[in-house]
């Protein structure tokens, strides 16, 4: 089990990334959160079982059909355990 933390650039808000994101999240059986930024880049918190990390990185590279995916970065972090369900976060 580990956590990573990612932010996605591009053209990745007004095409459904973050309805999709929760949904390939909670597919996976990752907990966490995703949410757009000011600028209009997707920053997300994952927590899960490694494999399932990695199909959900290999996803965000992609996104939904709309989006435009420029740049992923990944900073793996330790695993804490308390996120709960995978939810979308609102400023």
């Amino acid at each position: 089990m580990k956590r990573i933390h990612v932010h996605i650039s591009g053209r990745v808000q007004g095409v459904f990334f973050r309805a999709e994101t929760q949904k390939m999240a909670r597919a996976l059986n990752l907990t966490g959160w995703v949410r757009n930024l000011e600028n209009g880049d997707v920053e997300a918190l994952f927590e899960g079982e490694d494999e399932n990390l990695a199909q959900m990185i290999a996803w965000c590279h992609t996104g939904p059909p709309h989006a435009r995916v420029q740049r992923v970065t990944v900073d793996e972090q330790s695993y804490i355990g308390n996120l709960g369900d995978f939810r979308i976060l609102y400023r």
